[in-house]
């Protein structure tokens, strides 16, 4: 083991949470480095953004959520196939599970082996392991668009897949009348990006052109802090750049073949100036650095084990 404390692994401090009403019926629960949950109301019945690692880590969410609404969940909306985003998902009731279908087949083909990656490396979000009843498997998926009709006079919230980015199935929930944006991990504010399963290329490019093209006045990502008009460029500028400067690091390393332990000192020292502050940067590194390594080399993302994460980090931080 490297002189560095494994990911998050003696991160076990609570973090601050904070409930936001971006508007009326539509919450934002956000908690610093941590993941973001939302949920917006229908006129008889919940939509929840995400579920948590655990169900007991959702109940918690929960119990804040039902000091302001007791409407039943329909649906449980999760943005892609991490288990910090969907294991908790039992604690919801939700009459559906709706996720893309490539998040679908990511959970079928990886999902017990990122749940071991996830628990090894942040403990401190998946308290009440033991509430999780297994696998959350989708009820109903789709590969472009869905629209929900909240009813009344509440409009209709879609859910829409703009491209590969963080993972291939990444979605996001957009109320267009509001102008109120849940991106997910796309976009984080002030918070360092996980990139171990992405399609960097298509994420800093297309996808990201894509979520701004969306005209958002109010984005909330998959962590950090929610950003109001003025501040959405910004937030998705942020993060398109940590992209670009992680692979232009990476890349000059392999022009001049060298290893990927040099790629991981150069993109440190590429990055820490602007984002080494931010949240979870330090834990987050060495698995962008092997993935965008791995994509330059043009392969797929590999399954992350329990195994291969300390392996990495070992030869990575020591």
């Amino acid at each position: 083991m490297g002189s560095k404390p494994f990911a998050s692994s003696e991160d076990l401090e609570d973090t601050e949470e904070v409930l936001e009403i971006l508007a009326d019926g539509v919450y934002a629960l956000t908690a610093g480095g941590d993941p973001t949950v939302g949920a917006i109301e229908g006129e008889d019945f919940l939509v929840c953004f995400e579920a948590r690692a655990t169900p007991y880590m959702a109940g918690l969410w929960l119990d804040t959520l039902r000091a302001h609404t007791d409407k039943p969940v329909r649906y449980l909306v999760l943005s892609h196939y991490h288990a910090v985003r969907t294991l908790g998902a039992a604690a919801f009731d939700a009459g559906d599970v709706v996720a893309h279908d490539n998040t679908r087949d990511l959970i079928a083909e990886r999902g017990m082996e990122d749940w071991a990656s996830e628990a090894g490396r942040m403990p401190r979000l998946f308290r009440g392991a033991e509430t999780i009843p297994g696998l959350t498997w989708p009820t109903l998926t789709f590969s472009d668009r869905i629209t929900i009709d909240l009813g009344g006079a509440r409009g209709a919230l879609e859910l829409v897949y703009l491209g590969r980015g963080h993972t291939m199935g990444d979605i996001v929930a957009w109320l267009p009348d509001r102008r109120i944006l849940f991106a997910g991990d796309l976009v984080e504010s002030e918070a360092a990006l996980y990139t171990g399963d992405a399609y960097h290329l298509d994420w800093m490019t297309t996808t990201l052109d894509r979520v701004r093209a969306l005209g958002a006045e109010t984005l909330v990502g998959g962590r950090g802090r929610v950003v109001r008009e003025g501040e959405v460029d910004h937030a998705i500028a942020q993060t398109r750049r940590f992209l670009v400067v992680l692979k232009d690091a990476v890349a000059a390393v392999q022009r001049r073949a060298g290893t990927i332990k040099e790629a991981f000192d150069a993109a440190r020292e590429a990055l820490a100036p602007t984002f080494g502050g931010w949240p979870i940067f330090e834990h987050t590194l060495p698995f962008d650095v092997q993935r965008m390594w791995d994509e330059l080399a043009g392969a797929d993302p590999r399954v992350w084990t329990a195994e291969r994460d300390r392996a990495l980090w070992e030869e990575l931080q020591a």
